[in-house]
């Protein structure tokens, strides 16, 4: 018995011990992974859905938290000094898993300038072309961000990538995702502009 109760607090020193080390660590690398994933990932999606920026909108940015209470980042894309776009980040559930999408609207017309891939586990030549394909994500640039988009074998204007329906309806889905968050958040959205230095 006293070996069976020395074995327990054995392992619970081990498991408080162990548990409170990673949290340490994650804490203290938070930022950094933070910043690489701004970066590597993120990053090269912002720059690729926001036209003819003159600023660095990974450097202009500010964060919210949305209706499930889930803080998201608002990177602002100026041209000429103006506040003139604003991407952010979107999600769909594709053939092989969650797709992570950035999005960028124009904050005065609401529409869609740019739809970019930042992660996806999709079928390689098939499913991954969403990201590699701008014909496909150029579908979206002009329409209004509010609207429902559906690939058109489900009645939408969308034309699905050839043999990756399921990730097209994924993308379709997030930006779709996407138009509630905007619309939910445009008030918010307005005031954290503020908060950005021109």
């Amino acid at each position: 018995m006293k070996e069976m109760i020395n074995m327990v607090v054995v392992l619970t020193i081990l498991s408080v011990t162990s548990g409170g080390s990673l949290a340490f660590l994650r804490d203290k690398t938070k930022d950094r992974i933070e910043q690489q994933q701004l970066k590597f990932v993120k990053g090269p999606a912002i720059m690729s859905v926001l036209p003819n920026v003159t600023n660095d909108p990974t450097e202009s940015y500010f964060k919210l938290n949305a209706g499930t209470k889930q803080e998201r980042s608002f990177f602002v894309g100026m041209v000429d000094g103006k506040q003139k776009y604003v991407a952010f980040e979107s999600k769909g559930k594709g053939f092989g898993g969650e797709i992570g999408l950035m999005i960028g609207v124009d904050l005065e017309t609401d529409q869609v300038v740019g739809v970019g891939i930042t992660t996806h586990a999709e079928t390689p030549g098939l499913g991954s072309r969403a990201k590699t394909d701008p014909a496909f994500t150029n579908q979206f640039k002009g329409k209004p961000l509010m609207e429902t988009f559906k690939v058109k074998s489900d009645g939408g204007n969308i034309d699905a990538l050839s043999g990756a329906t399921i990730t097209s309806r994924g993308v379709s889905d997030g930006v779709t995702q996407a138009g509630a968050i905007y619309k939910e958040l445009k008030p918010q959205i307005l005031e954290g502009l503020k908060t950005v230095k021109k």
